[in-house]
């Protein structure tokens, strides 16, 4: 494999990593498919997910801050 290849191959694995798990979470425990009519509804909706798992994270770290 070229270097460039494995170089661009280690960055875009560096963001995948970063979101999946959030991507996961949204489709799996929180059941989000998005089926609307338009645009604007679907952005509504993934930005509400999107918002409830910063949410949900945010009161989890918050907790573990506290135990320590």
């Amino acid at each position: 494999m070229p270097e460039r290849t494995r170089v661009a191959n280690a960055q875009k694995s560096k963001v995948r990593s970063a979101v999946e798990h959030v991507f996961e979470h949204e489709k799996g425990l929180m059941g989000l498919v998005v089926r609307t009519t338009g645009l604007a509804r679907a952005y509504l909706k993934i930005g509400l997910a999107n918002l409830a798992y910063n949410m949900r994270r945010f009161v989890w770290l918050q907790s573990r801050h506290a135990a320590a």
